[in-house]
């Protein structure tokens, strides 16, 4: 194993670019949940075991045209635990390698919870491939806005409901996160398109730098994120460093590192002889 960080450390030294893309795991580490299987969010969300909820049964915008307050009592905790978390000292190392490097890079993630941006990573430079949970649309909708959420939603954690519904500042219908759910017909597209615009932008630009692709956390239930790095990999010159605790695999030259996202980007970082970062909040935006 200690090859392998070996070998991800002289792709990342020798790479002009860095392509991120990051699944759930990259946020555990940061304390927020893992909803692997049915027993992952019931651990996270025991009340709705007693439900007998799953999560994809809670991450369907069905509910916000039911039962609105049932919907946003999900989306609206999970928005104020977002709020509330601290990235950990991962996205930091990979900041520094940026500037240290001067390298050019782009962040692809399935994720819905704003923290690379929290982690002063650059707004356009980030892929939110299901959207964002601090934007918000209208529920019909009746037109195609997408705003910032800037709600505050307290929620009765006895029975996970709202006690505030946000609406559409046009229509005043009930808004719903611009995230893409399951079941989902009625999602706005327009500002991922437009984030996945300047990531082909970005590709063709660097088509000809070598490159390292740094996975993260991105398991096989929602296999998005390992298909992208996986296309990268084959399609360009460049190397992808898998870090997964549990779903680790992939063919050679990449590399496969079996551990957790900051224990794998903090051993790789020790080869290069460099201090622990500070928390985010206190370096300066990329």
């Amino acid at each position: 194993m200690g090859a392998m960080f070996e070998q991800a450390a002289d792709a990342i030294a020798n790479a002009g670019a860095l392509i991120i893309t990051a699944g759930a795991g990259m946020g555990v580490d940061s304390g927020l949940p893992d909803f692997r299987g049915d027993r992952g969010f019931w651990n996270a969300y025991p009340m709705y075991e007693r439900l007998g909820l799953s999560f994809m049964d809670c991450a369907n915008p069905e509910h916000f045209a039911r039962d609105p307050a049932f919907g946003w009592g999900f989306y609206g905790h999970r928005t104020n635990l977002y709020r509330e978390t601290v990235p950990h000292s991962g996205f930091m190392i990979i900041r520094r390698w940026i500037e240290q490097k001067n390298a050019t890079y782009f962040v692809v993630t399935s994720n819905v919870d704003g923290q690379f941006q929290k982690a002063g990573f650059a707004d356009d430079r980030i892929v939110e491939v299901h959207g964002s949970i601090h934007h918000l649309q209208c529920l019909e909708p009746c037109c195609r806005d997408i705003w910032k959420n800037g709600e505050h939603i307290p929620i009765n954690m006895e029975t996970m409901r709202a006690r505030s519904i946000p609406r559409c500042p046009s229509c005043r219908d009930v808004s719903r996160p611009n995230i893409l759910m399951f079941g989902d017909w009625s999602w706005i597209a327009d500002r991922t398109d437009n984030q996945r615009i300047r990531f082909r932008r970005f590709l063709e630009q660097t088509k000809d730098v070598p490159t390292v692709v740094i996975e993260l956390g991105a398991g096989t239930a929602l296999p998005t994120i390992r298909r992208t790095s996986e296309e990268l990999g084959e399609q360009r010159q460049c190397t992808v460093v898998r870090i997964n605790p549990r779903e680790a695999d992939i063919d050679a030259p990449h590399i496969s590192l079996t551990c957790g996202a900051r224990e794998g980007l903090t051993r790789i970082d020790a080869l290069f002889g460099q201090p622990v970062p500070t928390p985010a909040g206190q370096i300066a935006p990329l």
